[in-house]
This record gives structure tokens, sequence and C-alpha cells, in this order.
């Protein structure tokens, strides 16, 4: 498969957006499009989708877009629900309708073959059963079980109606409908938006082994780092192709400029040099031919453009704090929740530390700074802060006094003291420069408000910040001026963040949330992840070899407990690869018979093929059981 578009452009009335695009998809590339937001990002998406939208660019190739076969492409933003009152799995199904067709014709042939020896139905039934492995329907179940539940979802929602869900949640089931239904050019658009860790990390190694080719954009660096082989970029209305991951992408990125600037340079000072040389000589008769000469290899050169300055437009913080005592928060036993409490925690936080909150979304991350915030109420236990703190709170949902202000109305009207000159100066540094204060606020993109949100909270020069979701909306420079910010503030951070790679830059504590139990880690994402490993590898080892668990009889009773129920979890790991192996064992024994009914000798045997269908019905039956059990272990361990 191939799909390239060459010397495309895409307008809109008179502005060009994208002036010159060469762009080209192979069959498995895992492709990603960067760019400051605006750039045209989400546009080249949709051109590749609707090739209406491309004209002819302004390079000297021919215009045209270039298909082999006639590729399907996947984008989210096709997607929608024709009935509401459907269920999330019977949405989910309508992508494995050839499969499910074709279960419901096994079953159909399996009814008519009771009453007929008909070699040509059996003949059909055999050839049905060998499309339905191809297809892929002994594991197609476990296939969308495992993604539902990666993204968050419970059994028990499967039969809910699409109307029950949130709009958030909607886009999830969206989002798994595209993933599953596997085309051959899958085109994602911020991915990893509303998805928490657990979620993108299987969506990582999901799209890494996709076996077709997928088309991302996104402003999670880790993400694109971890999937991608080829990165395009837009600037300045351009596409520039590089080879390898992100991280690549940035190295060779620089060295081009580098290089291109540093040829470019020399490249005029030899045009200088020579230019002088024939002007000093040009009217001297013995030296006129020499001085021609030189204007000729200057006519002659080949010339080097001067390479476009990186497009680092960035927002910084020139504001002073005020220090806090050394204990800025103790939090004890603390309950929180609304209506009940979803979980207790327990945690120090000290003048200049930096604490990143993670986990699965809908479990207490939020609530947690809405409650520290004194937005909402605690459910028991206890928080205080020490001496000198003066608190900053941003929250994800962007709300301002009035939607219709402008920029500098609403910036005015909290800060009314401030001449204009000095609100204006302090705007600039956030990038609200010239009209830009002028733009209303319900005109404002998610990062444009994030940023004016910043900056009002910046302003006030608080020694104590809570950010929920500080990057949502914010492009990759956003992010690492940002990152720069609270790199160097000298205040108390907490914040919470799906992004690892903004995590891992600004944190050094770590709370991980997750069901019902919150972890409290002294280090950064990756020490964090390292340190998870390893109890993981020693859960292995403990599993493996029992004997060297053994109970500390000086420990105190709360570890007694912990001893015990570390038990049960070896117990219950212990049963999980038990079935493990039994399922593989049932595998096999179906792969067996399959064999067995493609035989020569069995193929016109009804009596002996309905005997043998009969037991790959049971042996799938009993691997579903298996699988249930396994899951209801599993789901038992990640509890504790």
């Amino acid at each position: 498969m191939n799909y390239r578009i060459v010397n495309g452009s895409i307008n809109y009335g008179a502005e060009t957006i994208l002036e010159e695009i060469n762009f080209e998809i192979n069959e498995k590339d895992k492709i990603a499009i960067v760019g400051r937001n605006g750039s045209g990002k989400t546009t080249l998406l949709k051109a590749i989708v609707n090739n209406s939208m491309l004209e002819e660019g302004i390079g000297a190739s021919k215009f045209g877009v270039y298909k082999q076969g006639s590729p399907a492409i996947g984008y989210l933003k096709q997607i929608d629900f024709e009935d509401d009152s459907k269920s999330m799995l019977e949405e989910i199904l309508k992508v494995y309708k050839d499969i499910t067709d074709l279960e419901n014709k096994i079953e159909n042939l399996s009814s008519k073959m009771k009453e007929s020896n008909d070699e040509k139905l059996i003949r059909n039934y055999t050839e049905s059963l060998d499309k339905y492995e191809f297809l892929g329907g002994y594991t197609y179940k476990k296939e969308y079980e495992t993604a539902i539940k990666k993204f968050g979802f419970k059994s028990e929602d499967e039969n809910k109606k699409i109307s029950e869900f949130s709009g958030g949640q909607r886009t999830k089931i969206a989002f798994l409908k595209l993933i599953l239904s596997k085309p051959d050019i899958l085109l994602l658009d911020e991915p990893t938006n509303h998805l928490d860790i657990a979620a993108i990390e299987w969506l990582e190694g999901y799209l890494r082994n996709y076996p077709k080719a997928v088309v991302i954009v996104s402003h999670d660096r880790m993400f694109l780092d971890r999937i991608v082989n080829k990165v395009y970029e837009i600037e300045y209305g351009t596409i520039t192709a590089y080879k390898g991951n992100y991280r690549d992408f940035e190295v060779q990125k620089r060295a081009n400029y580098e290089k291109q600037l540093k040829d470019y340079e020399y490249q005029q000072s030899e045009i200088k040099r020579l230019t002088d040389i024939a002007n000093r000589f040009k009217y001297k008769p013995t030296k006129a031919k020499m001085a021609l000469s030189k204007l000729k290899q200057i006519e002659r050169m080949v010339k080097i453009e001067e390479p476009n300055k990186y497009d680092l437009k960035t927002f910084h913080n020139n504001f002073n704090i005020k220090e806090s005592g050394k204990n800025v928060l103790e939090v004890k036993e603390l309950k929180i929740g609304y209506n009940k409490v979803i979980q207790k925690i327990t945690f120090s936080l000290y003048r200049g530390q930096k604490l990143g909150v993670i986990g699965e979304n809908g479990i207490g991350k939020s609530t947690l700074l809405k409650t520290i915030a004194g937005l909402i109420p605690s459910l028991g236990g206890s928080f205080s802060f020490g001496h000198n703190v003066s608190l900053g709170y941003f929250d994800q949902q962007l709300e301002f006094r009035n939607i219709e202000n402008t920029v500098y109305e609403e910036f005015i009207e909290e800060f009314p003291e401030l001449t204009t000159t000095k609100a204006r100066t302090i705007l600039g540094s956030f990038l609200f420069t010239g009209e830009d204060v002028e733009k209303q606020i319900k005109v404002l993109s998610g990062g444009e408000k994030a940023r004016l949100k910043l900056c009002e909270i910046f302003k006030k020069e608080p020694n104590f910040l809570l950010l929920d979701e500080p990057t949502n909306h914010m492009d990759i420079i956003g992010k690492e001026s940002l990152e720069q910010i609270l790199s160097e503030y000298k205040g108390t951070l907490i914040f919470v963040s799906h992004d690892r790679y903004f995590v891992n830059k600004i944190s050094d504590k770590i709370l991980d949330f997750k069901p019902g139990k919150v972890t409290f880690f002294d280090g950064n994402y990756d020490e964090f992840q390292e340190w998870k490993e390893k109890n993981r590898k020693q859960e292995e080892i403990n599993s493996s070899e029992n004997s060297k668990i053994y109970v500390n009889e000086k420990k105190e009773k709360s570890s007694k407990n912990q001893f015990l129920l570390n038990k049960e979890n070896i117990r219950r790991k212990n049963k999980i690869n038990k079935i493990e192996k039994e399922i593989e064992e049932k595998e096999e024994e179906i792969k067996i018979i399959e064999n067995e009914m493609k035989k020569e000798e069995n193929t016109t045997d009804y009596i002996k093929l309905n005997e043998l269908q009969s037991k790959i019905q049971e042996l799938n039956k009993e691997i579903e059981e298996k699988m249930q059990e396994w899951d209801s272990l599993s789901e038992l361990i990640e509890e504790n």
C-alpha cells in the first residue's frame, strides 16, 4: 500500500494554509505530524481523507494524489452513533460484522447438516470454519474485551446504552471502534487527550504492533517517541520530512538548521569577498577581466537560502514570590470525594518540592486538588498549610468571569491597579501581543485560554501552586515553555497530568492514584517506573518461589496483614498461571480437532464432523469461563 500527495496546497479563500505538500504513507509506516497550534496539522489529516481540499502547490513537481489500490482510511471525526439506544457492546460488535455474520452462518450450516449429508453443505461448512479462523474468530472477543478494560470501562458498562455515557466516554467508544476496525491508514488527532496513563501505555503497545499504517497528530512527546518511525513537521506553511522518532527529529532538525546556517553564512561571506574584489578592480584596465570573472563566479553559485529560524516563540514568567516556611502541606488520612469517600491519602510536602499526581481518570486526582484549594469539603482526616503559604489554583475547566470580555478586559478586571502599559507588558510575556489582547475570551483556543489563566495566577505570585492538567490544549513548544517556568519556579507545586514527559521533567515526587489506593513515591516518573518494575519482578520471583515468603514476627500487626494479603495474591497468581496453561492446552486441542476435520476421510462424514464441532464449541465455552475467572483474579490483584 502506498499513498502520496505530490506538490499539493491547501487554501481557504485568499489565505494559504499549506503551500507545498509532499507527503507519503507506506504500508506499516508510523508517522507523526508535528507543529505549532494552528499550523495546519488537523487540516492535513482532513485533506488525506478529502482530497478535494487539495490544489496545486508552488513546487516544480506535477500536482497529484497517488494511491495504490483503494486503502481504507479511518478518521475519528467520521465516526458517529446511528442509534443511541444501542449498547456499547452492540456498537463495538459492528466492527466485527464479518466475524459475527460467519458465526451465524456456521451455526446455520451446523443445523442444516443435522438433516442432510450433502457434500456441498459440508464443504461450505469447513471453508467457513477456515475463514472464521483467518479473520480472528477465536480471538476477537479477547481483543475487544481487553481494549474496553484498558480504556477504563468495566464489564457491566458493555450493556449500557450509548445515551447513558458522558460525552468523553462516547468519544472513547468511538475511538475504540476506530482502532478495532483496523483501517489501512489510521488517522489519529490527539489520541491521548482524555486518556489516563494506563490507557495511553496500552494504546502505545497496540499502535506499535498495528499491522498497517498510522498517522498521528499529538503533543505527547513520549507517546510519539515510543511509536513513530517518521516525522513530518509543519512550519511556516511548509512540510519537512525526518526519519526516526520525535527525539531523532529534534536532533536532525537542529543539525540541519546549524549546517544550513553555517553554509549560508560561509557563502554570504564568500559573495562579499568576491564582490569587494570586483568593486576594487573593475575600473583598473589591467584588472578588469579578473574583476569580471569574480562577478561571474558569484552568478554561477547555487544560492543557499537563509534557514528559517526555529518557530520558538514562547511565553515566560518574570514574577517573584515570597518564600514560605519549610513545611508547606501536611495531609493526614485525608478522605476525599463528593457523596462518598473515594480515596484516603497521607503525605507531606516541603518548600520547593514538586509533586506529580498521576493515575486513572475519575478516581480522585482533581478532587484532591479541589479539596486542598478549599473548593469542596473533605469527608474526614485533615490537611494543613505551613507558615506564610499563598495558594494559586489552576482549574482544567478554564472558567472566566465573562466570555464576552476581551483578553485585556478580563485581565484588568482582575488587576485594576495596573496601568495599561504594565498590563499589556505582562500579557505580552504570555504571548498576548498587539491585537491578541482585543480577542474575546469566547474565541480563544484552549491553549490561549490556558496561557491567560496561568498569566493571572502567576501575577498573584503564589508560593504554592495547584495545577490541574495545565498542558491540556498546549502545543509542544507551549509545554516546553511551561516546563521551563516550573523548573525555575522557587515555590512548591502539586500538578495533575497525563503527559508523562512533562511529569518526568518537573516532578521530584509522585502521587499514584489507583482505585481505592494512593501511593506516595519519593522520586521522579522514571524512578517510579523503575521501582514498579522491580516490584513486578519481585512478585514474579515470589510467585515462583513461595518458600522464600516468610513472616517477620517483629513487624507490627499491619505488616502481618500485608503479608497475608501478599500470600493471598500469590495464591491468586499461581491460579492465574494454572488457568493460562489450561487455556493454552484447550486452544491446542481446538487446533488438533480442526486439523482432524480437514482430513479427507472426515470431510464427508457428517456425524464425525458434527461431533468434532460440538467438541470445539464446548472447548470454546470452557475457554470463555476460564477467561472470566482469569479477569476476576487479575482485578483482585490490581485492587490490592
